[in-house]
């Protein structure tokens, strides 16, 4: 299988995409209409920036812009080239100098993205013809599609930064935790496989459906945490084993069996918040969905098959080129019910499941005092999960664009023309009845009343419409003076819809680009166009952004009770019992909350933002970062739960009494969660490093999710609501056909 997909995972981003599809979106819609029904020339936009020439207005201005606009339009691909000199409009040349002309396309979307290098090659050509003759000239192309191929770049040049950063910090942590390099190496390399085989897997399914280039990110984030974590548990318990006496062959046995239950449960948890993202129509997360599920399903197969056969074949080589000398196990056990402590030598290796005395006497001070302890570690928790209550979904006014890609220097260069709307403008189609259309007399005033209404809005910089390319005409006839392609842009081809562009001013956030879509799609166009039956549809990038945004709100609570109650399953058949199950959940929605209270505190507004490269407070989250930090975090979280919870229960059934079992339970698995805490927060917090700004917030989140959940969750909280429940932590199966006794029959 391995041999199979690897190959597809070479340059795999050039298979993802940077654009988002979302299923019965208007906005979606609005692009194929343009495309298929008006036959736009300018279905896409790409915009070619220009800078040191003469004044577009003179007669060398004019002649340069000619030569350009004449260069482009012999490009294959491009259907369309239009600057001042074709169409006399004030967008064309910018407030403070420049020029700038609209390339347009009717290629699908992929088509287009292939185009954005060979303009770039055609610009470097144009500027060197014209660099004798004007030294400072400079042409640089952006757009929404040159915007994604760059992200794109940027995202893969982030994997690869974030892998060389992850890598060397995840070996030595692997080298501190097993003390041994071999043992280090094999939960690296599961991680390693892991991510190339559901790259692999994503490469090829990217031939059949939209997979986002987010996938890069998160399948290589989560295979390294995953893969290592599912890996580490693996390896831990097979030296546990092999420290027991078993021959190495029963060593591996015994270690798929008991971690391989383990991960099983844990994997389904996991899996559960990936899939619940498959039920939300946006093809980033429906995407990520099927990423981690491959993640997930590949960590487990390589865990439970591939590594305990390597493992038997290792045997006893598997503490070969040790670094660092044999630690002391810890064991408790229960003697008429008065707990006892028993130290043993190691003769042979130490292993993280294997009990430190430092974990025997936190658990013993945790179950003495477990009210105390629930008290401290839980009120700062729920303090900080209050903060979730000001997390405000939108896009963050910082500019979250990386500075060094051509296309976003050259939007900052529109930016300073006060032209930047060309790029983010609402693009709102007005269809009108039979008997209106949009060149008959009642549609032509109709045309104009909407035209009028957006001008006199002043978020608006300028209104393009069929009424404003004849300068407000009051009769249709001037249309046909239009040139035949800007017509077609403006008029379906049917005749019976016009497009409106309004391109906002240069000083509109993206927050305030969102509300104008949304009044826009609230309007009683009827009323305002004085046409019964008129509709109009909104499209454009802040259009996208304000679907986006609804989909998002309108389907995060469903995606919160599918995880919770399948994950609340998951659990019941994996544990049998109903206590530890709910009080598993109720701990991930308490880790979940706080790791989005410091996402609230960090970006939203701005406490500590200096230390991930930002000059101040974001004032939004990202749609993207809750819904799917929700659904990984949970079944992160559950991980280290079940880890515990699962050796808790292990211990019962061996016959100890619950205080016992608790501190046995956290003995044997706190260095084992711990150790793959700090290589999942060393890994998500590589990627808070790079320039691409949700997957800092994402990173972030994770980090401090993991961190939260293995420290005070799973050390203080957890230990202390298992010691308090006592035997109804496992009603009502958990104990059930074992020969555990309860706390009464063993209390002298």
């Amino acid at each position: 299988m391995a041999l199979a997909l690897m190959p597809f995972s070479y340059k795999v981003e050039r298979r993802l995409e940077t654009a988002a599809h979302i299923k019965g979106g208007e906005s979606e819609k609005v692009d194929q209409e343009l495309t298929q029904r008006f036959q736009s020339p300018y279905a896409h936009r790409l915009v070619l920036v220009i800078s040191g020439i003469p004044d577009p207005d003179s007669a060398k201005g004019a002649e340069t812009l000619g030569f350009l606009t004449s260069a482009l339009r012999e490009v294959p691909g491009v259907s369309g080239a239009v600057s001042s000199p074709d169409w006399a409009d004030p967008l064309f040349t910018g407030n403070n100098g420049g020029a700038l002309i609209i390339v347009g396309s009717n290629q699908p979307d992929k088509a287009v993205e292939a185009l954005v290098p060979i303009l770039r090659a055609k610009a470097d050509w144009m500027e060197g013809q014209l660099k004798g003759q004007y030294p400072n000239i400079k042409l640089e192309i952006t757009g929404a599609m040159p915007l994604t191929f760059d992200l794109r770049k940027v995202s893969a040049d982030d994997v690869r930064h974030a892998e060389e950063r992850a890598m060397p910090v995840t070996l030595l942590l692997l080298l501190l935790a097993f003390g041994s390099l071999v043992a280090a190496v094999l939960p690296l390399g599961i991680g390693v496989l892991s991510i190339s085989m559901a790259l692999g897997a994503a490469g090829l399914l990217a031939h059949y459906l939209h997979l986002s280039i987010l996938v890069q990110n998160l399948a290589t984030m989560l295979g390294l945490g995953l893969g290592i974590d599912y890996a580490l548990l693996m390896v831990s318990r097979f030296r546990e084993a092999l420290d027991e006496g078993y021959d190495p062959g029963r060593a591996a046995d015994i270690a798929a069996g008991q971690a391989g239950r383990t991960l099983i449960i844990s994997a389904t948890t996991v899996a559960i918040g990936f899939s619940a993202l498959l039920t939300v129509p946006i093809s980033e997360l429906r995407s990520i969905g099927i990423a981690g599920l491959l993640v997930t399903v590949l960590s487990v197969i390589l865990c439970t098959s591939i590594l305990p056969w390597v493992l038997g074949l290792l045997g006893h080589r598997i503490d070969a080129a040790r670094v660092r000398r044999r630690g002391t196990q810890f064991k408790t056990g229960v003697k008429t019910g008065v707990e006892t402590q028993v130290e043993t030598r190691l003769e042979t290796r130490d292993s993280l499941c294997a009990p430190s005395g430092r974990w025997v006497r936190w658990g013993r001070i945790i179950t003495r005092r477990p009210w105390t302890a629930l008290l401290v570690a839980g009120i700062p928790l729920l303090v900080l999960a209050l903060q979730t209550r000001r997390i405000s979904p939108g896009i963050p006014d910082h500019d979250s664009l990386p500075p060094t890609a051509e296309s976003v220097r050259a939007l900052h260069t529109l930016q300073d023309m006060g032209r930047s709307g060309i790029v983010q403008s609402l693009r709102v189609i007005l269809e009108l009845p039979p008997e209106s259309r949009p060149l008959s007399p009642a549609g032509w005033v109709a045309v104009s009343r909407l035209t009028e209404r957006f001008q006199s809005d002043p978020r608006a910089q300028e209104v393009l419409s069929l009424a404003t390319l004849t300068g407000m005409s009051d009769t249709p006839g001037a249309f046909g003076d239009v040139p035949e392609a800007i017509r077609q842009s403006f008029l379906r081809s049917d005749g019976q819809a016009t497009l409106i562009e309004l391109l906002p001013t240069a000083t509109l956030s993206p927050n305030e680009q969102i509300r104008w879509v949304r009044e826009v799609r609230s309007s009683d166009a009827a009323a305002i166009t004085g046409v019964p039956g008129a509709v109009l549809r909104v499209g454009g990038i802040p259009a996208l952004d304000a679907d986006y945004g609804s989909v998002v709100k309108e389907r995060l609570p469903s995606v919160v009770l599918y995880v919770v109650l399948g994950s609340l399953l998951a659990l019941l058949i994996g544990l049998r019992s109903l206590f530890a199950a709910v009080k598993a959940i109720l701990l991930n929605l308490l880790s979940v909350g706080a790791s989005f209270g410091a996402l609230v505190l960090v970006f939203q507004e701005g406490h500590g933002s200096k230390l991930f490269g930002l000059d101040g407070p974001t004032g939004s989250v990202y749609p993207i970062v809750p819904i799917l930090s929700f659904a990984i975090v949970f079944g992160l979280s559950m991980d280290y739960e079940v880890f515990l919870v699962a050796r808790v229960l292990e211990e019962r059934r061996g016959g100890l009494c619950e205080r016992s079992a608790v501190i046995e339970g956290l003995a044997r698995t706190a260095g084992l969660i711990t150790s793959a805490a700090a290589i999942m927060i060393a890994i998500f917090t590589a990627f808070t490093m790079g320039s691409f700004l949700v997957v800092q917030m994402l990173g972030f989140t994770l980090a401090v999710a993991v961190f939260i959940d293995a420290t005070v969750v799973r050390m203080v909280v957890g230990p202390a609501l298992l010691q308090l429940a006592g035997d109804w932590n496992w009603w009502p199966f958990g104990l059930r056909g074992t020969q555990a006794k309860s706390e009464k029959e063993l209390m002298p």
